[in-house]
C-alpha cells in the first residue's frame, strides 16, 4: 500500500495545507514541505532497501491492486519497477525544491497555490506508477488542471493567455488519447468478451493493423505534446515565460517527463507493430526538435522563453532514442530525463532569481555580474556546461548513450543530432557571456544568492555532477525496464522486462 499512500499524502496534504492558509500561511508552507519530504523518504526507503535491477521474470518491486468499478474493468492498479521507481524519486526530490521556491515569491491565495502545487505532484506521481489504462487518463487530467490554476493565477503579465493555450494543447491532445484507451477498451471486449482497462491485458489485444495505426496515433498525440515534439512544441515557450518560478521548474523537471515516460511504458508495448512503422518519423522528429529548439534558444533575449527552447532540443534526444529501439538508446532516454529535469529545472531558478532582483528576463540588460554575484556565477556555469554536454556532468551521459544507441537505426539522423550539439554550446555560452561577463553598467544592488536559493540550487549542481562521474546506480536500476530482446530488438519494439506483470507476457 505504500504507492496508494505516497499519493494520498500529497493529495491530503495539498487540502490540509489549502485549509490552515486561512490562519497561518508559514504553516500551509510547512505542512506542504512536509508532505514531499515525506514521500521523499519513502522513496528512498523502497530504493534503499530493495533489489531493484530485476531479473527477468521477477515482480514488481512494490504492488496494489484494488478493485474500483468493477462493472466496468476498472481497478486502483499502481505498481513500481526500477524506471518508475527513477521518475518517483526525481518527483519527491524535485518537489521538496518547487516548495521552497514558492517561500517567498507566492504571497497572495497561499493555500490555494500550494493545494494546486502538491495535486500537480500527485497526478505526474500517478502517471509513473498506475497500470490501469482509465486511472492513467484520471491521472493525467489531476496533473493538467492545477497547473492551469499555477500559470494562470500566479504568472506574470500575459499569464491567462499563455494558461489558456497550454490548457487547450494538452487536454485536446489528452482526450484522443481518452479515445484510443476506449477504442482499445471495446475491441479487447469485442475479441475476448473481457472488458478491462488492465494494462496486461490489454497488451495482447488482436487487431488489425489499420485499427492499430489509429489507437497509438491517440496515444501519441497526448505524449508527443506533453514531450514537446516540433510541431506541437508551441504552447511551452508561452507557458514557461508566464509562470511562476515554481511551476516553471515544475512543468521543465517533471511534467514533459511524463510524455517520455508514455512512450517507453504504453505506446511502444500496446503498439508494437504500428511503432516501428512510425520509428523513422519518430527520429526524424526528434532530429528536428534538437536543431530547431537550439536555433530557436540562441535567437531568445528573454532568458525563460531561452531556456523553455533548450528544453524542445534536449526532448529532441528523447524522441531520436525511443524510436532507435535499441538498450543503449533507451537507457540514454532514461538519464536524459533525469539529467534535463535537473539541469533546465535549476536553470528556470536562476532566471526566476534574476528576475526577482532585476525585474526583467531581458539578457541583453544584463552583463558583468560576475564580480558582484560570484556564487550565483559559478552555480551558473555548472548548470549551463551540463546543458551544452560538457563530459563530467550528467547531461553528457545521457546524450552520449542516446547517440551511441541511435547510431545503427539511423546514421545520418544520428549526425545531424550530433551537429546540433554546436547550437547547443552556442546558446549555452550565450547564457554565460550575456549574464555574468562583459560590462557591468549597472547601478543598482544586486545580491547574491540567499540561503534558501542556495538550498536549492547547491544539492541540484551537486546531484548533476554525481549522476556525470558515477551514473552507474542509475543505469542498473533502469536496465531491467528498459532492456531489449537480443533475438527481437532488430525487427520489433518487445514490453522490456519490468515492464509487465506476471500474466503481461511478450506481445507481438
Amino acid at each position: 500500500m505504500i504507492l496508494l499512500w505516497m499519493i494520498v499524502i500529497l493529495m491530503a496534504g495539498g487540502v490540509l495545507a489549502g485549509i490552515v492558509a486561512t490562519w497561518s500561511t508559514v504553516w500551509c508552507r510547512i505542512i506542504a514541505l512536509t508532505s514531499v519530504i515525506l514521500d521523499t523518504l519513502l522513496i528512498g526507503w523502497i530504493w534503499a532497501g530493495q533489489e531493484v535491477s530485476l531479473q527477468p521474470g521477477a515482480t514488481w518491486i512494490a504492488e496494489v491492486n484494488l478493485p474500483w468499478i468493477p462493472s466496468f474493468g476498472i481497478s486502483f492498479h499502481l505498481a513500481l519497477d526500477g524506471l518508475s521507481l527513477l521518475m518517483l524519486a526525481l518527483t519527491f526530490f524535485l518537489g521538496i525544491f518547487a516548495v521552497l521556491l514558492s517561500w517567498n515569491e507566492i504571497q497572495y491565495r497561499t493555500g490555494f497555490f500550494h493545494f494546486n502545487l502538491l495535486w500537480v505532484l500527485a497526478g505526474i506521481a500517478g502517471v509513473f506508477v498506475t497500470l490501469d489504462l482509465f486511472l492513467l487518463y484520471f491521472f493525467w487530467e489531476v496533473m493538467l488542471i492545477p497547473m492551469y490554476f499555477l500559470i494562470g493565477i500566479w504568472g506574470h503579465a500575459n499569464r491567462q493567455y499563455a494558461a489558456y493555450k497550454f490548457f487547450i494543447f494538452t487536454q485536446a491532445s489528452g482526450l484522443l488519447m481518452l479515445l484510443a484507451i476506449l477504442g482499445l477498451y471495446f475491441v479487447h471486449g469485442n475479441q475476448t468478451s473481457v472488458y478491462t482497462f488492465e494494462y496486461s491485458d490489454l497488451l495482447n489485444t488482436p487487431m488489425s493493423a489499420d485499427l492499430a495505426r489509429w489507437l497509438m496515433l491517440g496515444f501519441l498525440a497526448a505524449f508527443l505534446v506533453k514531450l514537446p515534439v516540433v510541431p506541437f512544441h508551441t504552447w511551452l515557450p508561452d507557458a514557461h515565460s508566464e509562470a511562476p518560478t515554481a511551476g516553471s521548474f515544475i512543468l521543465a523537471g517533471l511534467m514533459l517527463k511524463t510524455g517520455a515516460y508514455g512512450l517507453i511504458r504504453f505506446a511502444l508495448p500496446l503498439f508494437p507493430g504500428p511503432a516501428v512503422e512510425f520509428a523513422p518519423w519518430g527520429m526524424l522528429l526528434g532530429t528536428v526538435g534538437i536543431v530547431y529548439g537550439a536555433v530557436q534558444a540562441f535567437s531568445q533575449t528573454d532568458l525563460k522563453r531561452l531556456v523553455a527552447y533548450t528544453s524542445v532540443s534536449h526532448m529532441g534526444f528523447v524522441m531520436l532514442g525511443v524510436f532507435a529501439f535499441t538498450e543503449i538508446a533507451l537507457q540514454g532516454v532514461v538519464m536524459q530525463m533525469i539529467t534535463h529535469a535537473i539541469s533546465t529545472g535549476a536553470l528556470f531558478v536562476l532566471a526566476g532569481a534574476l528576475y526577482e532582483r532585476m525585474h526583467t528576463r531581458d539578457i541583453l540588460q544584463m552583463g558583468g555580474f560576475w564580480k558582484r554575484t560570484p556564487f550565483m556565477a559559478t552555480v551558473s556555469l555548472v548548470f549551463v556546461m551540463a546543458s551544452l554536454g560538457l563530459p563530467g556532468l550528467g547531461n553528457f551521459i545521457a546524450e552520449f548513450l542516446t547517440l551511441l544507441g541511435a547510431w545503427p537505426a539511423s546514421p545520418v539522423l544520428t549526425a545531424i543530432a550530433t551537429a546540433g550539439l554546436v547550437a547547443a554550446t552556442a546558446y549555452s555560452l550565450r547564457i554565460m557571456q550575456k549574464i555574468f561577463l562583459g560590462k557591468d553598467s549597472h547601478t543598482h544592488v544586486l545580491p547574491d544568492l540567499s540561503l534558501r536559493e542556495k538550498l536549492i540550487l547547491v544539492p541540484l549542481a551537486v546531484v548533476i555532477i554525481m549522476l556525470g562521474l558515477f551514473p552507474q546506480r542509475v543505469i542498473d536500476t533502469a536496465r531491467a525496464t528498459v532492456e531489449i530482446s537480443d533475438k527481437q530488438q532488430n525487427t520489433t519494439p518487445v514490453p522490456v522486462r519490468g515492464m509487465l506483470s506476471e500474466k503481461g507476457g511478450n506481445h507481438e
